[in-house]
């Protein structure tokens, strides 16, 4: 049954590929390559319990904690275009 499991998480980010590089906005390419990283996390821990290494919990939480944060880092530059804290700058001028 485990086998089935990792060939069909697999087959969703393949298509979670197939989303990020077709997709029509930057947003759609992000929550594809969002859905990506996450996928990446079960596939991790479904291989770490088919091995028996519970050690690869740790490293498949990792990942997924630095998928949120260059998620939530993309969203931020593409909204505002820059990482830095311009609008700061821009009260001292006034």
């Amino acid at each position: 049954m485990l086998p089935a499991t990792m060939a069909a998480i697999i087959v969703t980010m393949a298509l979670a590929l197939t989303r990020a590089a077709l997709g029509p906005t930057v947003f759609d390419r992000i929550l594809a390559l969002n859905m990506f990283g996450t996928k990446t996390v079960l596939l991790i821990a479904v291989i770490g319990f088919l091995t028996g290494r519970p050690d690869f919990l740790d490293l498949a939480l990792v990942y997924a904690l630095m998928n949120f944060i260059g998620v939530i880092a993309v969203l931020r530059f593409a909204k505002y275009g820059h990482f830095g804290e311009l609008e700061d700058e821009a009260e001292e001028d006034a």
